[in-house]
């Protein structure tokens, strides 16, 4: 891993996100990162000044790397990777793009080009972040088990198949806006009844953490952590009845299903 040379085409907010969280765990140093953005002196402003490599455009990106992450939109997609085919054919090419899968990605790239497709999430600046991989690849094993060990660093990685890459980028990816609409939700709460701002957002958020941790590090069914909190004629059962006559968990749902059935 310390002479891997890790190359972000495109340096947005989920590209920003990865290497804060390559950066911040040491799993890279700054000096084997690179990048690539349209806005020359923002990306400068984002690389430089934590010894990171800024790059004229995506050539020069993918002839630096040996690690291709391509961070753009995907209507983009097709825009950047048609002038640098060939040098990226003997790169490892990693896709962050929402909505292009294997098949997809195949046709924007070279016969042979090995690629994999993923979805992560903004907590990965703090090393607490979710990847999701698309099961079918054309990474060699050992390539695979590389770029799998370089996010586990900052993720929790795991792998879905084609069908359910779409719905797993969603859950992760698009739900820590939610989760911030909650901690500004409760936030507003505790300031209601007398909490400072910043006590409530802090205890909303530690709050947010410590509940993914248990179950994460139990395996206990969220239903049963919730029964946990709740005791009989208590305060929780409380709160959790006007969630539910509020329609909280079909909110949700309907979120999802919301983007998903997005055009």
């Amino acid at each position: 891993m310390s002479e891997l040379k890790v190359g972000f085409i495109g340096f947005g907010n989920m590209a920003q996100a990865m290497a804060e969280g390559f950066l911040r765990t040491g799993a890279l140093k700054p000096e084997q990162v690179y990048a690539c953005a349209r806005n020359w002196e923002k990306l400068c402003r984002n690389t430089e000044e934590r010894g990171m490599h800024a790059c004229r455009d995506a050539k020069e990106v993918a002839d630096s790397a040996d690690l291709v992450i391509l961070a753009v939109k995907p209507y983009m997609i097709q825009e950047v990777t048609a002038p640098i085919r060939e040098e990226l054919k003997d790169k490892i090419v990693v896709s962050v793009a929402a909505g292009y899968p294997f098949e997809k990605l195949e046709q924007a790239l070279l016969p042979g080009t090995h690629h994999l497709s993923t979805c992560p999430n903004t907590p990965v600046a703090v090393a607490e972040g979710i990847i999701v991989c698309e099961d079918k690849h054309s990474l060699t094993g050992e390539e695979f088990q590389m770029v799998k060990d370089l996010f586990e660093k900052i993720a929790l990685v795991e792998t879905v198949d084609t069908a359910h890459l779409s719905v797993a980028g969603t859950v992760c990816g698009c739900t820590p806006a939610y989760a911030a609409m909650f901690i500004e939700a409760l936030g507003d709460a505790g300031v209601k009844h007398g909490l400072t701002r910043a006590q409530a957002y802090r205890f909303a958020a530690q709050m947010l953490v410590g509940t993914g941790k248990l179950h994460l590090e139990t395996g206990q069914h969220p239903g049963a952590m919730k029964d946990a909190v709740c005791s009989p004629g208590g305060t929780t059962i409380v709160g959790v009845a006007s969630l539910e006559r509020s329609g909280f968990r079909s909110a949700i749902i309907d979120a999802i299903d919301d983007v998903e059935n997005k055009p």
